[in-house]
């Protein structure tokens, strides 16, 4: 099919009969939301929506190419996105900022890239990937494969079921109702706190921080072979099974939870390491962290 382009300047709504292969969004400021939906109720209302309901600043180009959907500034590239710096003004000086939102098939592969702009994306089953400079996500009810790369940018994951992957240098990660088979993190100061849903597949669960937090609550009855291990920072451990042990300021917590099928492995420099155990029902009282494991702003689960 011949190549379709847009040039958006201002609030406009579109909808797109021609089957989407992947979809790419590249917005600074403001605010992107992604909802994937099914292709049948899709293909009843027209077609994928885009609305862009705000835009101040340069226009927003809308290119649909062999059933990929673009929706990105002309001067702001994915690759190489996390050192564009010149993300704040155009050319002229003006403040560049847009509210866009687009339904689209479910299965549809997603990349979302955003400078100083929140992301909000859900109902996705295909692969997600998500890069950030500043800006929060928050992903809902995602079953795919997801990618999040920010530079302080938080990410927020809830009843997400693929295996998810999170590099920051400052954002914090807060898995809630997590039933993906692997979480894996690696953050400079950013805290991370990853609550676990029970699940028939194996934990994998790898998290790594220099100065941040880790609080890790494991479903009941936990199946996973536990390594947890800080070089100065408290440790806090809800399970009779597992060993509390160090010297010199370093501590770590070792064991076998069960058939030990999984894996869980933790680790910061200086900050506290809490793991607790999730109840057997949700009838049952939540768990709070123990004050001495100073794991602040865990949201109680």
């Amino acid at each position: 099919m011949a190549k379709s382009t847009w040039e958006v300047a201002e609030p406009e709504k579109l909808t797109f009969d021609e089957p989407l292969k992947a979809l790419q969004v590249r917005v600074v400021n403001g605010t992107v939301n992604v909802v994937g939906t099914d292709e049948a109720a899709l293909t009843e209302q027209g077609g994928a929506r885009l609305e862009i309901s705000r835009i101040e600043g340069p226009p927003l180009v809308v290119t649909l190419d062999d059933g990929t959907l673009t929706v990105a500034y002309e001067d702001l590239p994915w690759k190489g996105f996390l050192t564009w710096l010149d993300h704040r003004l155009d050319r002229k000086g003006r403040h560049r900022s847009a509210v866009v939102s687009l339904t689209v098939p479910a299965g549809t592969p997603v990349e979302v890239a955003v400078v100083g702009a929140g992301a909000v994306l859900s109902g996705l089953r295909g692969r997600t990937d998500v890069c950030g400079v500043t800006g929060d996500t928050t992903l809902v009810g995602l079953s795919g494969t997801v990618r999040a790369d920010t530079v302080s940018g938080s990410l927020e994951a809830q009843a997400v079921t693929g295996d998810l992957r999170f590099n920051s240098v400052s954002g914090d990660l807060t898995v809630m109702e997590g039933a993906g088979s692997s979480v894996r993190a690696d953050s400079v100061t950013g805290d991370m706190v990853v609550d676990l849903e029970p699940t028939s597949r194996p934990t994998d669960v790898r998290l790594a921080t220099i100065a941040g937090q880790i609080a890790v609550r494991l479903p009941h009855p936990a199946d996973a072979r536990v390594e947890a291990n800080t070089a100065s920072g408290s440790v806090s451990n809800a399970f009779e099974d597992l060993r509390v042990g160090g010297q010199w300021g370093a501590k770590r917590i070792t064991g076998t939870l069960g058939a030990g099928t999984g894996t869980l492995k933790a680790s910061t420099v200086s900050g506290p390491i809490a793991l607790l155990r999730r109840p057997p029902s949700e009838d049952a009282p939540h768990e709070r962290v123990p004050a001495d494991a100073t794991v602040t702003d865990t949201k109680e689960f």
